[in-house]
């Protein structure tokens, strides 16, 4: 296929695909496509180790990476993000009394195992905890990131969240390396060009995980125009080939997938998890700032409607409900394994609202060749209909 970020980045096909799995993202370059990395979860060692993995299995073919920079965050957040013992403690102890005592009710309610003889707050701290991946949201741990991204051979480096920080501009800009940024509305299109990004993912309200409220039919073409010529991918409720032919009838120049690969064979996804991903329609989704602090669509399930409830204290400003859901879902996960049907109801995960069409597990190689084939059959019955 020939369009511009074909060229730019080298691939056949002009399929980004967003993923925390480093197998997802080396089996879709290596089928044509381009991996992209979300580093959010990541310490700077944790990484690296992924990023020397990738380069091992890809064979010099073009990935990416993502990395999650809010532009704006809890005071204590910005403060901890400059302590350089990690901060993990100060964000901890900065959630309030009241939403940890509200957690230790969620467990109780349901029946799941505190997993901590101190308490959920003592969970969210321990080994590979919580309050650390909280500091990787903040400029600081961001900035860290970023080095070890560029220190591989990657082709693209993204800022999921808000524009992307002058520090990533201007070591992309010195690396060589194209900055991408997602975006949900016209003005934040224009906002991302003008922080330097070269090329935008407009990002629909269908979408899993942080987005706003417009549709990706109407979002797509608008930032389209916004900023010409910078080239535009299409996200937001994409996992067909279908919807990828439509993506670039609206002008986009390729599309950027993450909810489809969460059911494939290599997804890292918890098996509760894809359970009810499988099961799911499109109507089981919700935007809910339960997980990160920030609207975020993810499943429905008795956590987001425990949090969205009338008896919730509400979620924290970014990171600190990150911290709190983070610390709460791994014990979660791991009861729900072993038959708890509390933690079952509980568990949930990012996801946008094509998880109606994840019906099935296959290897991610071969969603993407299916959906190229269908993207070939939809412009062939296009071509057909105005031929004379």
């Amino acid at each position: 296929m020939r369009t511009e970020v074909c060229e730019t980045f080298g691939i056949e096909f002009p399929l980004f695909a967003f993923s925390h799995c480093r197998d997802v993202v080396a089996a879709v370059t290596n089928a044509g496509g381009f991996g992209v990395l979300g580093a959010v979860a990541y310490s700077p060692k944790q990484l690296e180790e992924e990023l020397r993995w990738i380069d091992d299995h890809v064979g010099g073919r073009p990935y990416g990476v993502d990395v999650l920079v809010p532009g704006k965050l809890a005071d204590v957040a910005v403060e901890a993000g400059r302590d350089e013992s990690g901060g993990g403690a100060k964000m901890i102890s900065a959630v309030p009394k009241e939403h940890w005592d509200f957690l230790a009710h969620l467990f109780e309610k349901y029946g799941v195992p505190t997993p901590d003889p101190t308490g959920l707050a003592g969970a969210a701290g321990g080994a590979g905890s919580a309050g650390g991946a909280g500091r990787q949201v903040t400029a600081e741990g961001a900035a860290e990131l970023i080095d070890v991204a560029l220190s591989h051979p990657i082709r693209l480096i993204a800022s999921a969240l808000g524009p992307p920080p002058p520090i990533m501009v201007e070591k992309a800009r010195a690396a060589g390396i194209p900055v991408a940024a997602l975006v949900g509305t016209v003005d934040h299109a224009r906002r991302q060009v003008a922080a330097g990004a070269d090329l935008i993912v407009a990002q629909g309200g269908e979408a899993g995980g942080h987005t706003g409220e417009i549709s990706t039919m109407v979002l797509v073409p608008e930032v389209v125009d916004a900023v010409a010529p910078l080239p535009v991918l299409a996200a937001g409720g994409i996992a067909t080939g279908r919807q990828m032919a439509a993506s670039m009838a609206l002008g986009a120049s390729g599309v950027w997938c993450g909810s489809v690969w969460l059911t494939t064979e290599e997804a890292e996804t918890e098996p509760t998890v894809k359970r009810k991903m499988l099961a799911a329609t499109s109507r089981d989704t919700v935007r809910s700032r339960s997980r990160t602090g920030k609207p975020a669509r993810q499943l429905r399930s008795a956590w987001t409607e425990e949090w969205d409830g009338p008896d919730s204290p509400g979620a924290l400003p970014m990171p600190l409900q990150l911290i709190v859901a983070e610390g709460a879902m791994r014990p979660i996960n791991k009861a729900a394994e072993t038959g708890n049907e509390g933690a079952q109801e509980l568990a949930n995960y990012f996801v946008g609202q094509v998880v109606g069409l994840m019906n099935t597990v296959k290897p991610a190689r071969q969603v993407v060749y299916d959906m190229i084939e269908e993207f070939a059959d939809a412009i062939d019955r296009l071509n057909k209909i105005t031929q004379d």
